[in-house]
């Protein structure tokens, strides 16, 4: 998955077979740890350790280099995963995925725009560990279920059983239309509208009547610590934003979304969710840990 920046080796300019097979498959193995961890600093650090462990492999062993890569990247996401929910035990507020920048191509393959939107984020949030992996293999990427079964240490019997377990479980939780992005956009030029000129009534015709409102400020900066819910609470909320921000458009984890700035500083992205025309989830990234990597991102390409 492009993610605005470049793919780059490990090592700059060595152009040896471990480096260009490396290189080759970074989108995908990168695409694969931040869906198993909604992180893209911890799926960076999932690909260091994957070249780390890559780069002593005797390549004359392996049959299948993208194969071994995305087995190598499951095993340290997992690692990694398992981790991060202990930690997002004591997480101040909500948790949400961190954003990512995402290039045109990412919208226009549908399938994978949908795997890696918010909405979809927050409920692999919601499978075990073995499960988010087993269900980002299959589902997005279409692995055979015995490539996925040496990638997470079962048989081939056990994933079949944990893939219907987890299709299931995420069918029951997934929006369940398909938004067109000109949809979403419309919505979203209404709601900066609304916002930019203050005006209240206009936003409250935009949110549907029992929109969620979700904003992560990660105990470091103000946030609601609780979901707010109800377009009169959420328009509250936004009224703070009026006339004090400056709302751009951008593509956020292959949907529309917007970059929040106060004083020509990133301060927030907002992603959506949207059904029949109106806003029902409103994810607010303020959490500046989070922002880091957009905010370097958007800095360069100005």
């Amino acid at each position: 998955m492009e993610t605005g920046t470049d793919a780059r080796g490990p090592e700059g300019g060595r152009t040896d077979p471990a480096t260009t097979a490396f290189v080759a498959h970074r989108n995908l193995l990168f695409t694969v740890a931040y869906e198993m961890l909604g992180s893209a600093a911890d799926a960076e650090d999932v690909l260091q350790e994957t070249w780390l462990r890559w780069s002593g492999v005797d390549l004359s062993t392996v049959r299948d280099s993208r194969a071994y890569l995305v087995r190598i990247t499951t095993r340290e996401a997992l690692t990694r995963l398992r981790t991060l929910r202990r930690r997002k035990e004591s997480y101040v507020g909500p948790w949400l995925p961190e954003p990512l920048l995402t290039a045109p191509d990412v919208a226009e393959d549908v399938e994978l725009a949908d795997s890696v939107s918010m909405a979809m984020l927050l409920v692999l949030e919601t499978l075990a560990p073995t499960e988010r992996a087993v269900f980002v293999l299959r589902e997005v990427f279409d692995l055979g279920y015995g490539e996925i079964a040496d990638a997470v240490d079962k048989t081939p019997a056990a994933v079949r059983q944990i893939a219907h377990r987890a299709r299931a479980h995420v069918a029951a939780r997934r929006p369940r239309v398909d938004v067109p992005a000109a949809e979403t956009r419309d919505a979203l030029d209404a709601f900066r509208e609304a916002v930019e000129t203050g005006d209240m009534r206009r936003l409250l015709d935009v949110l549907a009547p029992d929109v969620v409102l979700l904003t992560d400020g990660g105990g470091v900066v103000r946030a609601a610590l609780s979901p707010v819910v109800g377009a009169g609470p959420v328009t509250q909320v936004l009224a703070r934003l009026a006339t004090a921000a400056a709302l751009r458009p951008a593509q956020i984890n292959g949907h529309p979304a917007l970059l929040v700035e106060l004083s020509g500083k990133t301060d927030s992205v907002l992603a959506v969710r949207v059904d029949d025309g109106l806003i029902t989830g409103l994810y607010a990234v303020r959490n500046p840990e989070k922002l880091a990597r957009i905010t370097h991102e958007t800095r360069v390409s100005r």
